[in-house]
């Protein structure tokens, strides 16, 4: 269990630290793991603050943030924008909870050959039949830009997963 719960830290500082775009792209992507904590304020009133994931404790039930936010610095409106996030390993995605402001969001279950809306994806059960995809199923979130990103826009997109 502890070896388990040292891989998934070390993959969450890698995710954390690492930037999503290429060198040199007008399109910067930066990736963002936090968790909610609960603490005692100077009053003693219980508050949540939202700390990097890797400075926390993490364990199996516990649930990760994962944000990818977005700046966008090219000269022209950028079309067909898409951020795409693989489900990290030991990770179930939390339903409902992708968000991303201006953008269709879809699933796969197939490790991203695939994609649909929530409730569209389909998956083959070990008999081979068809069903529809649970949460637990998605292995890829992608958000789809539905206009351009002009020069200047900023944002973020997330999702919440919970630790197996």
């Amino acid at each position: 269990m502890m070896k388990k719960a040292l891989f998934i830290l070390a993959m969450l500082i890698f995710t954390a630290t690492h930037a999503v775009a290429a060198d040199k792209s007008p399109l910067e992507l930066v990736s963002v793991n936090e968790v909610d904590i609960t603490v005692k304020n100077s009053k003693g009133v219980d508050e949540v603050q939202r700390v990097d994931a890797a400075k926390a404790k993490v364990v199996p039930g516990d649930t990760v943030i994962f944000t990818t936010r977005y700046s966008y610095a090219g000269g022209k409106p950028a079309t067909d924008v898409v951020i795409t996030n693989p489900m990290p390993e030991h990770m179930i995605y939390t339903d409902g909870t992708a968000e991303g402001k201006g953008t269709r969001i879809e699933f796969s279950a197939d490790k991203g050959a695939s994609y649909a809306p929530a409730g569209k994806v389909k998956i083959k059960d070990a008999k081979g039949k068809e069903r529809v995809a649970a949460a637990a199923d998605y292995t890829h979130i992608r958000w789809v830009f539905k206009g351009a990103l002009e020069k200047g826009a900023k944002g973020e997109v997330f999702f919440r997963a919970k630790v197996k």
